[in-house]
């Protein structure tokens, strides 16, 4: 085997190496430039170099964390526990452990859709529709309690991995909307702390209830209460208030 450096030496580690400014944008606050204003709805919001310390004096900051939170929180707890459940109501190991599998596989078409839809319909649909996609999971393994047929088990698998996975095409988006520029990535790393510790509760917390209750019901109406509660973090940070996606932007005839 021939001897070779590391990768990372060529690399390009900031955007001025290539020529290009922060986002794509320019390397001062200031308004937007005209190949961005059909976007733009609130031009003084967007005119503003927002940092980390500007952005958490905002209720969009604290809703988009709330939102990421829990949506995580719902996302992990599932991924923990489904398995261990489906195997306590009567199922196979092998199955439940298939069922994982075929969920994050699902998840590639699921991202990849609803990113797709989000640039339609707008972030705050599209993150709701993943959020009623981890419901309807949840619901379907309640359902599954009571009745442990494999219908129920596609319902779970269908909408939990085609649908509810396709939170992570819009994670970073709708921050990106509200606080694009060049501190963005400061930004959506502070954010992404509040997922970190929604992922670390959800599982915990789940685990916990069930420890407490004897069984996963009182857990999962608490996941599900936490993907409603995400959706609806969501809509009051309305990053539509901000930036519109390139569906919904008029298109100029002539």
């Amino acid at each position: 085997m021939g001897r070779s450096g590391p990768l990372n030496l060529l690399q390009k580690l900031r955007p001025e190496d290539i020529g290009a400014a922060p986002d794509g944008d320019c390397t001062e606050g200031g308004p937007p430039r005209s190949g961005e204003r059909a976007s733009v709805v609130d031009v003084t919001w967007v005119s503003v170099d927002w940092t980390l310390r500007r952005g958490l004096g905002t209720a969009r900051f604290w809703w988009i964390a709330l939102g990421f939170l829990t949506g995580s929180f719902a996302w992990y707890g599932i991924q923990v526990h489904q398995t261990q459940y489906l195997v306590e109501i009567g199922f196979k190991p092998a199955t439940a452990a298939w069922a994982l599998g075929v969920v994050a596989f699902m998840g590639i078409g699921g991202q990849i859709g609803l990113g797709h839809l989000s640039d339609r319909i707008g972030r705050e649909w599209a993150w709701s529709l993943g959020s009623a996609g981890f419901v309807l999971s949840y619901a379907a393994l309640l359902m599954m309690h009571a009745q442990p047929v494999w219908g129920w088990l596609y319902v779970m698998v269908v909408s939990q991995g085609l649908v509810g996975y396709g939170l992570a095409s819009v994670y970073g988006a709708i921050p990106a909307e509200i606080f694009h520029g060049r501190h963005y990535g400061t930004i959506f790393g502070a954010l992404s702390v509040a997922s970190g510790i929604g992922a670390a509760l959800g599982p915990w917390v789940l685990g916990v209830l069930h420890d407490l209750t004897g069984t996963y019901g009182v857990a999962f109406w608490v996941a599900m209460g936490c993907s409603v509660l995400s959706a609806a973090a969501i809509w009051l940070a309305a990053p539509r208030h901000v930036r519109v996606v390139a569906g919904r932007i008029p298109q100029r005839i002539g």
